[in-house]
């Protein structure tokens, strides 16, 4: 695990997106309501800043169809050079991290404004640590495609591609934030996963799925950051849980039942120092947001709980090595839903500390 200075002690923090139209007005509610841990928002009302094209800058063999659609091109004319060119200065920035910063691997205030909006007003703040995110490199590698339309998973350029081009990203955010504060979490976003199993990916092996992650992972350590992986439905928990990640975040409020059924491997990762991030707080159904209450999750986490208690692990012990959060983003939601999410958020992990590390 990570050395850092950073405890959990059952805070809450935020998965990035939010609806609204402006970094600012997202800002002011992540400040009101997760001021310990604040992220950067992502607003999925902006283009640029959809999951899959947000961290794609600087890549080689980048090209538009007539609809808008991002893919890469290997049959461009200039795609061998355009390859070499970035290899060589992964290369180099690998081996002299000194000028990542300002190379092609920095993620541009055009792709990413509110991550320069929270730098800016966080410089006078001090909060337990800063929470930035990217696209994880599964979800990237089979969401974007070639000129015909095959996942990148499946060409040997594209994914080396991907997964270098994304931990150098990794690694440049965690330094970004470090400018504001020495305890940088960042979670790589990984919806995909969720496919793992599935007749649409049986070709995939869990070893070079493994190696894509790790990669990421080490860039982030390597950069002084905490390594974290979301997925907001269920997956192979026992392969990401044996991976070197310091924060586990899962959809605690509609998966919870395929989670703990790996206890072991639960119990196993907790012990080595990771952290659970319990996404409890609904978000994919407005209906489910308008009902709950941050009492009624308090009662969930509880219950919850319980069932990873044993003559090692209490409930206080189990909170000192969480986070809270909501099980996925609040971009699809309503604003006025998604301010409720931000609310429960704040108000269990509030209730939760109170009750058992006061």
């Amino acid at each position: 695990m990570t050395q850092t200075s950073f405890s959990a002690n059952g805070l809450p923090t935020l998965i990035g997106s939010i609806p609204l139209a402006s970094h600012d007005e997202a800002l002011d509610l992540i400040m009101a309501h997760t001021p310990e841990i604040p992220l950067w928002p992502q607003l999925p009302s902006l283009p640029q800043e959809g999951m899959l094209v947000q961290f794609l800058e600087g890549f080689p063999g980048l090209a538009s169809d007539n609809g808008g659609k991002t893919y890469f091109n290997t049959l461009a004319a200039d795609f061998a050079d355009e390859s070499l060119a970035f290899f060589e200065e992964y290369l180099s920035l690998s081996e002299d991290p000194a000028g990542l910063l300002h190379s092609r691997f920095q993620v541009s205030r055009e792709r990413a404004g509110g991550l320069y909006r929270l730098a800016a007003r966080l410089q006078e703040s001090h909060t337990a640590a800063v929470k930035g995110q990217i696209t994880g490199p599964f979800t990237l590698l089979t969401g974007i495609t070639d000129q015909e339309q095959r996942a990148s998973y499946y060409d040997p350029t594209l994914r080396e591609i991907i997964h270098k081009g994304l931990a150098m990203k990794a690694a440049w955010q965690v330094r970004f934030l470090k400018k504001i504060n020495d305890n940088v979490i960042l979670f790589m976003d990984e919806p995909a996963l969720a496919g793992l199993g599935s007749s649409a990916f049986i070709s995939i092996s869990k070893e070079s799925l493994a190696e894509d992650q790790t990669e990421i992972i080490n860039a982030i350590k390597e950069a002084g950051g905490l390594a974290g992986v979301h997925v907001c439905a269920n997956t192979d928990w026992p392969l990401l849980l044996s991976l070197d990640y310091d924060i586990i975040n899962f959809d605690a409020y509609g998966f919870f039942d395929r989670f703990v059924s790996y206890k072991d491997d639960i119990h196993a990762f907790l012990k080595r120092g990771g952290i659970i991030a319990w996404g409890i707080v609904p978000t994919a159904k407005e209906e489910d947001v308008v009902r709950e209450s941050a009492a009624n999750l308090t009662d969930l986490w509880k219950e919850q709980a319980a069932q990873l208690c044993n003559a090692e692990w209490d409930h206080a012990a189990i909170l000192r090595q969480s986070l809270i959060t909501p099980s996925c983003g609040t971009g699809s939601l309503s604003a006025a839903a998604a301010r409720k999410v931000l609310e429960m958020t704040r108000d269990l992990s509030a209730a939760l500390r109170r009750e058992y590390l006061s």
